[in-house]
């Protein structure tokens, strides 16, 4: 009977983020990686084959829970427009330093270069695309925003904000990043008509 595994693959992926965030992608070693998840970088050959093997489990990993922190959200808040800050405030808290910010902008060359890698990306943009329509929709229907909503339109201009935002603070380094995150998507739904 084989041993369980001492550290589950979810574990590794969350690793795998953190060191994405340390390194960047290009940098990034199976080394690194282990080091942040317990594991000898022989474990993560065994189970995924190689760096790009682990970086595109890592990628399929993320479309496949893109959803679930808008989901998880929702269900801790009665609110959908307190739950939307709520994601918001976490995306900001991976984002310690504009460094990080660029490591892990640095997969998005990956994904946009390497159809692979790209299907997992539009993957992950669409799932979060339907929790935000999921979410704003439930806005409408409690009266947080106006009926008549465009949510598909606002679902993408929240998608837009959010990550330019995140940008911008990475490129200025002025403020703090969920406060000015914060600040623009209530800018944005104000502006709602």
């Amino acid at each position: 009977m084989p041993r369980p595994r001492a550290t589950s693959d979810t574990q590794i992926l969350a690793a795998t983020a953190r060191a994405i965030g340390a390194h960047g992608p290009g940098k990034l070693t199976l080394a690194h990686v282990g080091a942040e998840a317990g594991v000898s970088p022989a474990t993560l050959s065994q189970r995924f084959g190689s760096k790009r093997g682990l970086l595109l489990a890592f990628a399929a990993g993320a479309a496949a829970d893109a959803a679930g922190p808008y989901r998880r959200a929702r269900a801790a808040h009665d609110s959908p427009l307190a739950a939307l800050h709520a994601v918001a405030d976490e995306f900001a808290g991976h984002m310690s330093t504009p460094e990080e910010m660029a490591n892990h902008l640095a997969m998005l060359q990956l994904d946009l270069s390497d159809p692979e890698f790209r299907v997992h990306a539009a993957e992950h943009t669409r799932a979060v695309d339907t929790a935000l329509r999921e979410l704003l929709a439930d806005a409408v229907a409690g009266g947080e925003l106006p009926s008549g909503t465009d949510v598909p339109r606002l679902a993408r201009a929240v998608q837009i904000t959010t990550d330019g935002s995140l940008l911008r603070w990475a490129l200025t380094g002025d403020g703090d990043p969920a406060a000015l995150l914060h600040d623009d998507l209530e800018h944005l739904l104000r502006s709602t008509p």
